[in-house]
Formats: C-alpha cells, structure tokens, sequence
C-alpha cells in the first residue's frame, strides 16, 4: 500500500459541491481507500483574473494502484464531472492533481510527481498541512518548511 495525495479545485457548477463529490467519487476508485480529505479553501485563481475564486481540498488515499493508473481514475472522475480543456489555468468545474505517490519521485511527458507548483501553492500546501502535518515530500524536503515559505496569498478556509 502506498498513501497518495491528491489536490482537488473546482471554480465552476458549484464548486463546493464539485470537490465534495470527487471526493466521494475517490472512495470508488479500485484498491483505494480513502483516509482523509481537508477541508475546503477558498483561493482567488492562479490564471485569467475574470474567473471565480476556486475551492480547493486535498485528500489522502491509500493504494496499490500505480501511480499512472491513478492518474487515469482521477482524470476519470473530472471527465465524468464534466471538465474540459481549454484554456491553460482557466476556469473548470473540476481539476485533479496527484500530489504526491510514497515516496516516489516520477518525472515523464504523462505525469510529475511531487506536483512540480507545490511550494508556490498556498490553496495545495495549507490543506495538505491539515491532514499531514509531518509529511516529508520526496525531493523537497518537510511540508511544514514549504508552508512556512509560502503566504496564504488570499486563502481562506470555507465556512
């Protein structure tokens, strides 16, 4: 088994509803259990400033699927919650990412894992913190290190 974390967004269709059905929707995903998902945040978005602000989560999983196959049953969830792709940091009903994967360090055309914009992103960092407050992030060393270099920068936790 290995724990995996994955960062959810939406800022479309009701975002609060968005990230708490995938995160249901990770209970379904085949030998995966779901440990935790953070609370939700409140983030102005990264892209296009005409948007609205995203509600984001992280979730911790346990796993023995691969790490690409888990890739595919996250970008199965946001398929089937209706994201789409278009525009490059703009506004999406939902946004998966895998996180982290043990303690693997994995970097190909299909996938970078720990997420390459971690230690910049305050709405991935602070939920993280949450749930694991202790984590050590292959290749970038402990969370609590990031977080403490990283403003919140606008976030806010849901009410």
């Amino acid at each position: 088994m290995v724990t995996a974390y994955i960062g959810l967004g939406s800022n479309l269709a009701e975002q609060v509803l968005q990230v708490r059905r995938a995160c249901e929707a990770l209970t379904q995903l085949p030998e995966t259990r779901l440990l935790e998902c953070s609370s939700l945040y409140l983030s102005p978005p990264m892209g296009p400033a005409d948007q609205p602000d995203y509600v984001n989560a992280v979730a911790a999983l346990e796993t023995t699927l691969l790490p690409y196959d888990l890739l595919a049953g996250i970008q199965a969830i946001e398929q089937a919650q209706g994201r789409t792709r278009e525009v490059r940091w703009g506004a999406r009903t939902l946004d998966l990412d895998l996180l982290v994967y043990g303690d693997q360090i994995i970097s190909d055309k299909a996938l970078t894992v720990p997420h390459p914009g971690m230690p910049e992103r305050a709405f991935v960092l602070y939920p993280l913190q949450e749930i694991a407050p202790m984590l050590n992030i292959p290749g970038l060393g402990p969370l609590a290190a990031l977080v403490s270099n990283c403003p919140k920068n606008g976030l806010k936790r849901h009410a």
